[in-house]
């Protein structure tokens, strides 16, 4: 008899949590083992329950580990052997490839139907890449849109500086003052970065933080010295 494929879901949202988990158990080859909602549960249950797949929410803030990708990297370290299905409201292109070269291959978009976790899970078992229908939209429009090309989007110092500053809670004069530069020069700087990562709205460019870890400085997940009794 084939062996059920346990996984662990962490989400902070409960009401998520609880429908991913449903979701899961419609699938008679899927095994729930253990829930998280902050990163100090996801790593506590990864220790000491065996699992076969992860399933996490992108922005999961809270928890000595952080989220966002500096997590997802922890993870990927610490945890190599478990392969990981992202959960994410995000649609960012370059947060997508990002994820890629951390070596998500599953991604599945929270406005998708639950059902794509499952099936996720079922492809990254079998090592196997898997993209929710929403998901796939945004990485085509980055094919098109590069024209094929599989372009880095690269902030300049000064703009990853106005981002973070901006993000902190800090206004365009604020900032302004700060650094000694113009409102219009402060204001430009900020619309550039926007554009290159693709974003429309503030709103979008906090979660692009969020999740890149650029919100605060607590949001990086710690070395991994200070976690040395990870599982491998």
């Amino acid at each position: 008899m084939q062996q059920p494929i346990r996984v662990v879901v962490a989400d902070d949202h409960p009401v998520i949590l609880f429908g991913a988990e449903h979701a899961l158990l419609k699938f008679p080859g899927i095994q729930v083992v253990g829930r998280a909602r902050q990163s100090t549960e996801l790593i506590k249950a990864l220790q000491t329950t065996p699992c076969d797949v992860l399933v996490t929410d992108l922005a999961m803030p809270g928890g000595q580990y952080g989220d966002g990708l500096p997590l997802i990297g922890y993870l990927r370290r610490n945890f190599p052997n478990i392969p990981i299905v992202v959960l994410t409201m995000l649609e960012n292109a370059a947060l997508l490839k990002r994820l890629g070269e951390l070596g998500v291959i599953a991604v599945v978009h929270k406005s998708d139907d639950l059902s794509h976790i499952g099936l996720a899970v079922q492809h990254v078992s079998r090592n196997l890449e898997y993209m929710s229908p929403q998901v796939k939209v945004a990485l085509e429009s980055l094919r098109i849109n590069s024209g094929g090309k599989n372009e880095e989007v690269i902030l300049s110092k000064r703009e990853l500086e106005v981002v973070r500053l901006f993000v902190s809670g800090m206004t365009i004069k604020e900032i302004s003052e700060k650094l000694n530069r113009s409102i219009k020069t402060i204001s430009t700087q900020k619309n550039t970065a926007m554009r290159k990562l693709g974003l429309d709205r503030d709103s979008e460019l906090f979660q692009y933080a969020q999740s890149n870890g650029l919100l605060n400085l607590s949001s990086h997940a710690p070395d991994e010295g200070l976690a040395g009794d990870a599982a491998p």
